[in-house]
Order: structure tokens, then sequence, then C-alpha cells
């Protein structure tokens, strides 16, 4: 394996994509690194779940496209278009589907759920914050620097997904 440390962000700055560097505390990067405790959250979630549970699957699709989505966050929209990882639209839409079948299937349509109950819905409502805090960095960095609608609503939509999973999992499992 290739040694790790570069030495390179040691003056507090790192690379994005297409070679320019910037601070450490740069917005992008702020905005990055929520994706990624995100990404690392809902790791946790799986570790929680049996190999062969039924979302395991949809969780590690999610987490393979956080990993495109942080890809172009990285990328400034000027040069965005010569990023080859190209986010897939389609996620909020499975999303979406995700929620309205576990959402028809929870008994008590009307219950407000406190954070807790279980460790996996804890760390699934904890999942969810980080998402929400994720959509404020993006938003954020939407005023700076355009970022794809449609991975702003993604996020949004996940946010939303990890909710409905913790419910579900609270009321149902």
């Amino acid at each position: 394996m290739k040694r790790i440390y570069t030495r390179t962000g040691d003056d507090g700055t790192t690379g994005i994509h297409g070679g320019e560097r910037v601070p450490k505390d740069d917005i992008r990067i702020e905005a990055n690194g929520c994706l990624d405790e995100l990404n690392a959250q809902i790791g946790i979630v799986r570790s929680l779940l049996k190999a062969d549970d039924e979302w395991q699957q949809g969780l590690n699709r999610i987490q393979t496209e956080l990993m495109t989505l942080m890809s172009q966050v990285a990328t400034p929209s000027a040069i965005r278009d010569k990023n080859p990882k190209v986010f897939d639209s389609g996620m909020i839409g499975f999303c979406e589907e995700w929620m309205d079948r576990m959402t028809q299937a929870i008994t008590d349509k009307g219950v407000f759920v406190l954070p807790g109950g279980t460790p996996l819905a804890a760390q699934l409502h904890f999942a969810r914050t980080v998402a929400r805090r994720a959509e404020r960095r993006l938003w954020t960095l939407n005023r700076e620097d355009p970022v794809p609608q449609d991975i702003l609503t993604f996020i949004n939509r996940l946010s939303d997904l990890f909710f409905v999973m913790a419910r579900f999992e609270m009321r149902e499992r």
C-alpha cells in the first residue's frame, strides 16, 4: 500500500477536484466533511444490522452514491462537467419509494418519536441529524458556488428516510 501521508496538508490546505488547494475550513471541505461523517454513520447503522437484513443493500447503495456525491461537491461548478463521477438523481426517487413502503406499514401514523428506543433507532436518528447538518453546509456552499439541485434534494430526502427508518424500527421491527 502506498503511504497515506503526503505532508501537503500540513500548511492548513487541502486539494480539491481540479487541483486547486483551499483552506481546510473552506465551506466546500466542511460540507464534504459532513457528508463523510454521514457515510461513516451509515456504516455504524449497517454494523448493527444482520448481514442479510433487507436494509443492507439499500444502505450500501446510498453509501456508494454518497462517495460520488462527495466528488461532485469537491469539484467547483466551473469544472464540474469534467468530473467523470456523475450523481444518480434516481436516488431521490429511491429514497422516496423506500419511505413510502415503510410509512404504509407503520401502524401508528401520528405518534411523535423521541430519538432513542433501540440502539439501531438511536443511530438512525443520529444519521438524520448528520444529514441535516450536511444539508445546511451544502446550502451555505450553494450561496458561494452552485451545488446541483438534485444533490441538495437527495440530502434532504436522506434525512427524511432516516427519520422514517427510525420510526419503522421502533414500531414494526
